[in-house]
């Protein structure tokens, strides 16, 4: 009987990743393991949380939260670098044009690189005049810790953005999976050190700055050194594959993807900033405690979508339409059972911040419940969004977006204090901002399969 069993079991594992297009047994492949390594994730996260709260407290740790979220801004300093070479890189391995692969990864390196050298220099120069006590909201007598503090997470954040290039390379190269894993292997690194400088110190910005910025910059510099050795030597960055011509292609859709990640950061990474300049970094903490909570069911959709954006590209760039049509039906599926995990997760809420994070900080039910709605809303739209931008027809989405970041900040600045939500406000402002999206990029997607999309919807 148990021989049985596992015999049926095999054969049903065999048959899901057996069936299918080529394209839809990658995608398989790559979603079983994004769900174990995204499950590692969020189970580190988790336990970041309260060591980290405990090793600063709640104040401090509303401060590390709000300079993560600022210098997290300098991730526009690749200009959508590589966004824009992750299509390329795409539609370059789908004509099977090697060459030219390899001229879009030592480029992309190139630019980015003599990006990074020239913004070190010019922060490096700056940052002595920066007051960061009045910029986070803090007493002046931690204004020269918060400068060095600044300067370190800074630093290797930009060393960071060279060496992720990697990880787009995997993401072009349909191997998902395995970008997620340095992200994995950063998180538990991340883990053993919070847990090591809770033994050896306490509340130290500057200890916890370093361990965690050093650890996202140097597993990923391992891995360029990993894969273009073992797995792919015909696409190492070398000095006589760099044409600035190409840089054009990258540089030309990565502007249009820069622009949207411009308005990406002020509807969805600001929320913390104006938190703090509001109410203080305690209402972050309490922010990013229902974010943490809810970004489980996000991240778990997330891993769903996380192969099509490439797909979408070989299957577009090969007039495969039958197979988006099927994939973008299956994804409105799973959808509707977030729909539903979302609904509980608000059910249970206050009980499991209880086992989380005990009594030290409170959430109110508003908060989750303006949480949850977030991720549905924001999940619903990125199902078309990410087809939309695997086509890298994005000058509406530029459009729209640019819109939408100018009213985010006014609105949720107006609903969080004039008239008393708090943060609950803020992420009303952001739910209000997505809402045009749910729309646009559905009947943008049936206009470009359908082959009816003219001036803006084809650009």
């Amino acid at each position: 009987m148990k021989h049985t069993l596992v015999a049926n079991i095999e054969t049903y594992i065999e048959r899901f990743f057996g069936k299918g297009h080529e394209r839809t047994i990658k995608a398989k492949k790559n979603i079983v393991a994004l769900f174990i390594l995204r499950g590692v994730i969020a189970g580190t996260n988790f336990l970041i949380v309260p060591l980290t709260l405990h090793y600063l407290n709640p104040t401090r740790y509303g401060i590390w939260l709000t300079l993560t979220s600022l210098i997290g801004l300098a991730g526009l300093l690749d200009l959508g670098l590589g966004h824009g070479l992750r299509n390329k890189l795409a539609e370059a391995i789908a004509r099977s044009n090697e060459a030219l692969a390899h001229s879009y990864v030592s480029t992309a390196y190139a630019v980015i690189a003599g990006f990074v050298i020239v913004i070190s220099v010019l922060f490096l120069s700056i940052n002595p005049f920066l007051h960061w006590s009045s910029i986070l909201n803090t007493g002046p007598e931690m204004s020269a810790e918060l400068s060095l503090l600044a300067a370190i997470v800074f630093l290797f954040f930009l060393l960071r953005l060279v060496f992720g290039l990697i990880g787009t390379v995997l993401l072009a190269m349909q191997r998902p999976a395995m970008s997620t894993l340095l992200e994995a292997i950063i998180n538990m690194l991340t883990l053993i050190l919070v847990y090591i400088l809770t033994k050896v110190s306490f509340g130290s910005l500057l200890f916890l700055g370093f361990a965690v910025s050093a650890t996202g910059a140097l597993v990923p510099l391992g891995a360029n050194f990993w894969f273009f050795k073992n797995t792919y030597p015909q696409l190492a960055p070398s000095f006589h594959s760099i044409d600035l011509v190409y840089s054009r292609d990258l540089l030309g859709l990565g502007v249009q993807f820069f622009i949207l990640q411009i308005t990406g950061l002020i509807v969805f990474s600001t929320a913390n900033i104006i938190i703090a300049q509001l109410f203080g970094p305690l209402e972050v903490t309490t922010y990013n405690i229902a974010f943490k909570y809810y970004g489980i069911a996000l991240t778990g959709f997330m891993i769903l979508l996380t192969p099509f954006w490439t797909a979408f590209t070989d299957a577009f760039v090969r007039t495969d339409y039958a197979w988006i049509r099927r994939a973008i039906r299956s994804l409105v599926k799973y959808w509707l059972l977030l729909c539903v995990g979302v609904v509980v997760m608000t059910i249970v809420a206050d009980r499991f911040y209880l086992l989380w994070v005990g009594t030290s900080v409170h959430v109110p039910f508003e908060l989750s419940l303006l949480m949850g709605i977030y991720v549905i809303i924001f999940t619903w739209s990125y199902i078309f969004a990410v087809f939309v931008n695997g086509t890298g027809k994005i000058r509406l989405m530029i459009w729209s977006s640019v819109i939408v970041a100018l009213i985010n900040i006014p609105l949720s600045i107006f609903l969080a204090k004039n008239l008393g939500l708090k943060n609950a406000g803020v992420v009303l402002g952001s739910c209000i901002s997505l809402l045009p999206g749910c729309v646009m990029w559905p009947v943008q997607m049936m206009k470009l399969l359908r082959g009816r999309a003219k001036g803006i919807w084809a650009r």
